[in-house]
C-alpha cells in the first residue's frame, strides 16, 4: 500500500493508501467524525464513520488535538464539494506527535500576536498559499531567465561599496576593514554582463530604512538581470515581458492558492498583455498637479500616495520613465533628448502595490562616471574595479531590479508586506 500526497489524489480513486497529516480542525455529529488536515501540500478532509472502524479510532478521531500529527489509513474518494475535488474515507489512525494548547486557535488573532508565533502562523491556509505563490514566482523567474539566455551569477552580500550610496546601508567590521550588507548586486552584475552577456541574480539584499509602512521589508530578495548590448527600450520590452510570463504561471500553477487568497484572476489576466503603458516623470508631474495634488512638483521623488494615484488611470502596470537625473543614482544614463532627466523607469503595479521594477540603462562613458562619483561624495579607490569596467571593452548596457516580496503581495492581493517572506525582518522585528 503506497503513502500518498493529497496532491496525488486523483491517481488513486477507490484505493487504499497511507497519509501523512496535520490535523487543523475536526468535528463530530453522531456516528461520523470530520477532520480538518494538511499535508503540507494541500488542506483536505478526512471522513470517519463510526461503523467503518473500530471503537478505538473513532474515540481517537475526536480526540485529536489541533496541529497533532498523523498517520492515516484510508480509501481516497471523490468529493465535488472539496476545492480538490476529493477525500479521504478513513479506515485507521496512527498518532505520530501529539499536540496540546496550540496557541493559534480558529478564533481572531492580532497581528502582533500571529508575528510572535510566525513559525506556526505559516501552517494556516492564507499563508501556505502566499508561499505557494512566491514559490511559484522563483520557479517562473528562473524557467524564464533560463530560456531567454540568462546565466545566473551569485554577487557578495558583503560589499566594501553601495550603488546607491551608504545611508541605508548596514554596517559592519570585515576584519580591519568596513563593510555593508549589501542593498543591491547590481554593479557586481554589470561586471558578470561584460563576461557573460546576459546574466541575472536572486538572492538576499537588506535596507536600514526606518520605515513601518506595508510596503518594506528590511531583508528581503531581490532578481536584478543585467545585459550588456541592450539600450534602454529594448530593457522595459524585456521588463515587461517577464512580467507578464509570471503572471501566467501563478494563474497556471497556483488556482487552489488564489481561490484560498480570494484572488480574482480576471483581474490578474489583464497584466498579462503587453506591452504596458508609459509616462515620463514629467507627464506624471502634470497628471498629479491637475489633480489636486499640490504637494508635490518636478524635482521631487514620488511617495506612495502619488504612485497609487497615478497607477489607478491604467488597468496595467505603468513604466514611469526619464526621472530627473538628481533623484536617481550616479550610474544612470542621461537622457539624450533631456540630459537633466536621465533614462530609467520605475513598473508601478495597479491596485495600490507600488514600484515594483526599478531600471535603466547605464552610463558608459569613464570620465562622466567619474565626474558622478566625485559628485555623489563617494570612494574612488572604493569603486575603483567598476570604473574599470569603462576602460576595458565598455558597451552600452542596461539593467534592473524587481523585489520579489512587492511582487508577491501584488500578486496575492494581501494587504500587508509581511505576509510575503516566510520570517519577515521589519523595523521592529527580528523575532523569530
Amino acid at each position: 500500500m503506497e503513502t500518498i500526497t493529497m496532491r496525488q489524489a486523483k491517481d488513486f480513486v477507490g484505493q487504499e493508501v497511507y497519509m501523512n497529516a496535520w490535523v487543523t480542525n475536526k468535528r463530530s455529529s453522531g456516528k461520523i467524525a470530520f477532520l480538518q488536515l494538511r499535508d503540507g501540500v494541500a488542506f483536505f478532509q478526512g471522513v470517519v464513520l463510526k461503523n467503518d472502524v473500530s471503537e478505538e479510532v473513532f474515540d481517537l478521531a475526536k480526540s485529536l488535538n489541533q496541529e497533532t500529527s498523523i498517520k492515516i489509513r484510508g480509501i481516497i474518494q471523490e468529493d465535488s464539494r472539496s476545492n480538490l475535488g476529493y477525500e479521504l474515507l478513513v479506515k485507521d489512525i496512527q498518532v505520530i506527535g501529539e499536540s496540546h494548547d496550540y496557541p493559534i486557535t480558529p478564533k481572531e488573532h492580532g497581528t502582533d500576536f500571529l508575528m510572535d508565533h510566525r513559525h506556526l502562523w505559516l501552517r494556516s491556509s492564507k499563508q501556505h498559499a502566499i508561499m505557494q505563490v512566491r514559490n511559484e514566482i522563483i520557479r517562473a523567474t528562473y524557467e524564464y531567465m533560463n530560456q531567454e539566455g540568462f546565466i545566473k551569477v551569485d554577487p557578495p552580500i558583503l560589499t566594501g561599496s553601495a550603488p546607491e550610496g551608504t545611508t541605508e546601508l548596514f554596517h559592519t567590521k570585515y576584519f580591519d576593514e568596513d563593510a555593508f550588507l549589501s542593498q543591491s548586486g547590481q554593479l557586481y552584475m554589470e561586471a558578470a554582463a561584460m563576461a557573460f552577456g546576459k546574466v541575472f541574480s536572486f538572492g538576499p539584499t537588506f535596507r536600514a530604512e526606518k520605515s513601518k509602512t506595508r510596503r518594506h521589508l528590511i531583508e528581503f530578495w531581490m532578481m536584478e538581470p543585467e545585459m550588456a548590448f541592450v539600450e534602454h527600450e529594448e530593457s522595459l520590452q524585456i521588463q515587461e515581458q517577464y512580467v507578464a510570463y509570471i503572471v501566467r504561471n501563478v494563474i497556471d500553477h497556483c488556482q487552489l492558492a488564489l481561490k484560498t487568497l480570494g484572488r480574482d484572476t480576471e483581474q490578474l489576466e489583464k497584466y498579462t498583455k503587453t506591452p504596458y503603458p508609459r509616462i515620463s516623470y514629467t507627464e506624471a508631474i502634470e497628471l498629479l498637479n491637475k489633480n489636486g495634488f499640490d504637494d508635490i512638483k518636478w524635482g521631487d521623488d514620488f511617495g506612495s500616495p502619488h504612485e497609487t494615484f497615478i497607477a489607478s488611470q491604467y488597468e496595467q502596470p505603468i513604466f514611469i520613465t526619464n526621472y530627473p537625473k538628481d533623484i536617481k543614482p550616479f550610474y544612470m544614463k542621461l537622457n539624450p533628448e533631456d540630459p537633466s532627466t536621465v533614462l530609467c523607469a520605475d513598473m508601478i503595479a495597479p491596485e495600490g502595490y507600488g514600484e515594483i521594477i526599478g531600471g535603466s540603462e547605464r552610463i558608459v562613458d569613464y570620465d562622466l562616471l567619474a565626474e558622478n562619483i566625485k559628485k555623489f561624495g563617494l570612494s574612488e579607490d572604493a569603486y575603483g574595479w567598476y570604473m574599470d569596467l569603462r576602460k576595458y571593452g565598455s558597451v552600452p548596457h542596461s539593467g534592473f531590479g524587481i523585489g520579489l516580496e512587492r511582487a508577491v503581495a501584488w500578486l496575492t492581493g494581501i494587504e500587508h508586506i509581511r505576509e510575503t517572506s516566510a520570517f519577515p525582518r521589519l523595523l521592529n522585528r527580528i523575532y523569530p
